[in-house]
C-alpha cells in the first residue's frame, strides 16, 4: 500500500515537471482521521458515503499510439483510510498521456488498482468513452434555495454558534440548497468553489443562521472532503437531526471535480453524479 502523507509535502503549490509516461507512484495519499479528529469524530464514523470524483482530462494512446480520451469517475468510500491529493492525482492521470494501453478495460483496470492502493480502499472506476458522451447530464441540486434569503454576514469562518434549531417544533423533513460556499485549499490558499445540498429530518433548522453558518467558509482553509464532513458534524451536534446527509459538488480544477456525500440516513442512495452548470 502506498505510503501516507501530510498535506505540506504534496506536489500543490510546487513547480512540477508533468510525467507523460506511467508512473502510479506520483498518488499522494494524506490521512483522513487527523483532520477527523480536529472535529471530534473517533472509532466508528457517524456517517457513510462517498467522494465522486470526475476526471474531464483523461487520456491515453492505443497499442498503434492513436490517442484516446473518455471521462473517468471514481467512486470512492467515505471509510477509507487517506484522500489522495488532488494535484498529485492530476499529474497522475497525466502520465498516461504517452503510455500505450491495450484497450479501456484495461485502463480501467490499472486505474482500479493504483487509486484503491492509494486510498487504502476499493475504488469504484466508470469510463465514459466519446460514443456515450451524449448520455452524460447536466443538472442542478434538488432543494429549497437558501441564497433567496436578503441577510447580513460579517463572519467568514465556520461558526457553529450560528446554527439554529427550533426544538419546540415537531420534526420536518426537507432538503436545502445552497450555491454560495466557498473555501479554500488546505495547502496554496486557492478558492474552492461549490454548491452544498442538506438534506434532514429532525426539528426544523433556521433557515438564516444555516446559510449564515454555510458562507462563514469562504476564508476557511480545508480540502473539499473535509469541508463536507465538518459541515455534516456541526449541523449534526447543533440542530440534532435524526437523519442528516450533505452532498457538496464543487467546481472543477485541473480537470477534476470531487463532490463528498456524507450520510446517516439508513436508505442511503447514491446522490446523482450529474454536472451542475458551474462544472
Amino acid at each position: 500500500m502506498t505510503t501516507p502523507n501530510q498535506p505540506d509535502a504534496s506536489p500543490l503549490g510546487k513547480p512540477t515537471a508533468y510525467q507523460a509516461e506511467y508512473s502510479p507512484a506520483l498518488l499522494f495519499p494524506i490521512p483522513r482521521q487527523a483532520k477527523r479528529e480536529e472535529i471530534g469524530i473517533s472509532g466508528t464514523l457517524p456517517f457513510f458515503g462517498m467522494d465522486i470524483w470526475n476526471a474531464y482530462e483523461l487520456s491515453w494512446l492505443n497499442m498503434r499510439g492513436k490517442p484516446q480520451v473518455a471521462v473517468g469517475t471514481f467512486m470512492v468510500p467515505a471509510d477509507s483510510p487517506n484522500i489522495i491529493e488532488s494535484k498529485s492525482l492530476k499529474l497522475y492521470l497525466n502520465s498516461f498521456n504517452q503510455t500505450r494501453v491495450a484497450s479501456p478495460e484495461a485502463l480501467a483496470d490499472m486505474l482500479r488498482a493504483d487509486l484503491s492502493d492509494g486510498f487504502g480502499s476499493s475504488v469504484q472506476v466508470r469510463l465514459t468513452l466519446p460514443d456515450a458522451f451524449g448520455n452524460l447530464k447536466m443538472g442542478e441540486l434538488e432543494g429549497l434555495l437558501l441564497d433567496r434569503l436578503d441577510i447580513d454576514v460579517d463572519t467568514y469562518t465556520p461558526d457553529p454558534s450560528l446554527l439554529v434549531a427550533r426544538f419546540d417544533e415537531s420534526p420536518v423533513e426537507e432538503v436545502l440548497v445552497s450555491h454560495l460556499l466557498k473555501s479554500n485549499c488546505l495547502v496554496t490558499g486557492q478558492p474552492d468553489w461549490g454548491s452544498v445540498q442538506i438534506r434532514y429530518v429532525g426539528p426544523p433548522i433556521d433557515q438564516e443562521s444555516l446559510l449564515r453558518y454555510l458562507i462563514g467558509f469562504r476564508n476557511h482553509n480545508e480540502f473539499h472532503e473535509q469541508c463536507v464532513e465538518r459541515v455534516f458534524m456541526d449541523i449534526l451536534r447543533r440542530c440534532k437531526p435524526q437523519k442528516l446527509a450533505v452532498y457538496a459538488r464543487y467546481t472543477r480544477r485541473g480537470g477534476l471535480d470531487i463532490n463528498p456525500w456524507r450520510t446517516n440516513f439508513s436508505t442511503g442512495q447514491r446522490p446523482s453524479n450529474d454536472r451542475n452548470a458551474r462544472q
